[in-house]
């Protein structure tokens, strides 16, 4: 097993993850080929979860979602990766929060991601799908939380 190509996809997932909860959506967009696929499969966004197909498409749906204010706290670990030449799976633990300031909601979360990966033509990893079936979702508004105060918020709009 290629450890190097391990931690590049590796890396390639964390970058993800840190792109997403600070907004850096031509980074995020730099994890996915052009023709990658999601599925987010939450609740939370309706039914069994939200599809889409391109990049443009993902990073617009997480643009639109976790933009305005919103917070977003991602956790992976436990990976998972088997590579075969230049397309690999992986399986990834994964935790989050996500708090609505505007709704006054605090959403918590686990599931199990199952990506695919490929190398793309100018040799970086890139993923080719992402998805998400969550093993919990919970909300709790904020008045339901005695003495809960928001006490920073990097995406606020300054009042």
């Amino acid at each position: 097993m290629d450890l190097v190509v391990l931690e590049e996809i590796k890396r390639l997932k964390y970058r993800y993850l840190r792109g997403v909860d600070l907004k850096l959506w031509d980074e995020v967009a730099g994890t996915f080929t052009a023709d990658a696929t999601a599925n987010y499969g939450t609740h939370a966004v309706g039914g069994d979860g939200k599809r889409f197909e391109g990049r443009d498409a993902i990073v617009g749906f997480l643009t639109q979602s976790l933009g305005n204010g919103i917070i977003t706290v991602h956790h992976a670990a436990q990976p998972e990766i088997d590579v075969d030449g230049d397309t690999a799976t992986g399986r990834w633990s994964f935790t989050d929060k996500v708090i609505v300031p505007d709704h006054k909601v605090i959403i918590e979360g686990a599931a199990f991601y199952e990506d695919t990966y490929r190398r793309d033509h100018d040799g970086a990893w890139r993923m080719s799908h992402i998805g998400y079936v969550r093993t919990y979702e919970s909300m709790t508004s904020w008045d339901a939380v005695p003495g809960f105060r928001l006490l920073a918020n990097r995406w606020a709009v300054p009042a």
